[in-house]
């Protein structure tokens, strides 16, 4: 029974994060209200305050629901089958589909806003990139010593294919029509390939 207990509590707490994407897609989050997430996740605001002492909980939230979604993506890469030339490139395009998602996108220009005024905010995420450069890392030296890529200084490039996955959401909340991301995922490809063997 506790188990169970625990399973809806989660569950709960998981749709309030989902509705916190939703709104997300809708407006940023410092004009994102408690009351618009409980009404979107269909939930009172006593409810919310079970799960998130704060609003800024939740944008703390919101980066670890989508850091465990890259995590999963990363083991995935790790077991598939493929050179790792192949692996960097899947994790490249599909961090560019998830940049093009406007909740993502909205999310992520937040975290930055936030970030400069908002000590656990910026702590969170900067340990968030962390891991993360150390995966893409991980992958990038995997790949230099099977030969599919040069000798690259592999947490260089890990840097610059975040500091650029960053970018490129920051730019598109700016200007959307600035760029296509057909062409920039061709770019990316480009790039990955003149830095590959064969």
């Amino acid at each position: 029974m506790p188990r169970l207990a625990e399973t809806a509590r989660n569950q709960r707490r998981q749709d309030l994060i989902d509705a916190g994407w939703r709104c997300s897609a809708r407006q940023d989050f410092r004009s994102m209200t408690v009351d618009d997430v409980c009404a979107e996740a269909g939930v009172s605001k006593g409810a919310f305050y079970l799960y998130f002492d704060q609003k800024q909980d939740l944008l703390i939230a919101l980066l670890e629901d989508d850091a465990a979604a890259v995590d999963v993506l990363m083991q995935e890469l790790q077991r598939a089958r493929i050179s790792g030339l192949e692996r960097l490139r899947r994790l490249v395009r599909a961090e560019l589909e998830r940049s093009e998602d406007a909740a993502r996108l909205q999310i992520r220009a937040d975290l930055w806003a936030e970030m400069s005024s908002n000590p656990a905010v910026r702590g969170r995420f900067a340990d968030v990139v962390r891991r993360r450069r150390v995966a893409v890392r991980g992958l990038i030296d995997d790949a230099v010593e099977a030969g599919d890529l040069v000798d690259i200084p592999s947490n260089a490039l890990a840097a610059i294919l975040l500091a650029l996955g960053d970018g490129l959401m920051l730019h598109a909340g700016l200007d959307p029509s600035g760029f296509r991301w057909t062409n920039i995922r061709r770019a990316i490809d480009a790039v990955l390939e003149g830095i590959g063997h064969g």
